[in-house]
């Protein structure tokens, strides 16, 4: 996939994005309330299995590139194992030493990102949109990839386009092929898109296809 594919007028892109915007709002609202309940489920679960599993905090919390490329916090599931500084360059592979067993299940069945719900009613994330990267890495991308500031234009997602189509991804092609299929979605923007991208995504959790 290539970036220069996906160009599209910044005023047509605006107009889809009011157009949209209280239906997604409302979306969003309403399914984050409704999966409290198996957030308050599976943290119970992961405060009983963590001491054996995946010793130290049950949350993580990482600086993440939001809207207008501002800063937010981003809440995790924690899945790897904690240190004191991160020494991962943006385009480096993920160490995946440092992952836990129970971390590796976290990841595969997405249930790791479920916290982020809670970024979700904050109103610094959306159930559907670009994945946030860390903000360090973010800064890195955003001087050497092309496209990927215009793909801040809206609020980050916990699962996107990306994420359903594309998987993760390491290296510099690897994140220009992500913010193509980013800058795919935001061009053809619809809540019908987005449900879509929402049933994509739970095939992906029932099939344990996380990364």
């Amino acid at each position: 996939m290539r970036n220069d594919v996906f160009e599209f007028d910044d005023q047509t892109y605006d107009t889809s994005l009011r157009r949209r915007h209280v239906p997604k709002m409302m979306f969003d609202l309403g399914v984050s309330l409704i999966l409290l309940i198996p957030l308050v489920v599976v943290a119970a679960v992961l405060l009983i299995l963590n001491p054996f599993l995946n010793q130290g905090p049950l949350i993580f919390l990482q600086k993440r590139m939001g809207q207008d490329c501002r800063a937010f916090t981003a809440i995790k599931f924690r899945t790897m194992l904690p240190e004191t500084e991160t020494h991962r360059g943006a385009f480096d592979a993920l160490e995946t030493d440092r992952i836990s067993s129970l971390g590796w299940f976290l990841r595969k069945s997405r249930l790791d990102e479920l916290p982020q719900i809670l970024n979700v009613l904050h109103g610094e994330m959306s159930l559907i949109g670009p994945r946030p990267d860390a903000f360090d890495h973010a800064i890195v991308f955003l001087r050497q990839v092309p496209g990927y500031a215009q793909r801040h234009q809206m609020l980050p997602g916990i699962s996107g386009y990306a994420q359903t189509e594309v998987g993760y991804v390491e290296g510099l092609d690897g994140i220009e092929e992500k913010v193509a299929a980013d800058l795919y979605y935001l061009r053809h923007t619809t809540f019908w898109f987005d449900l879509w991208i929402t049933w994509r995504t739970f095939c992906v959790v029932l099939g344990c296809r996380g990364s």
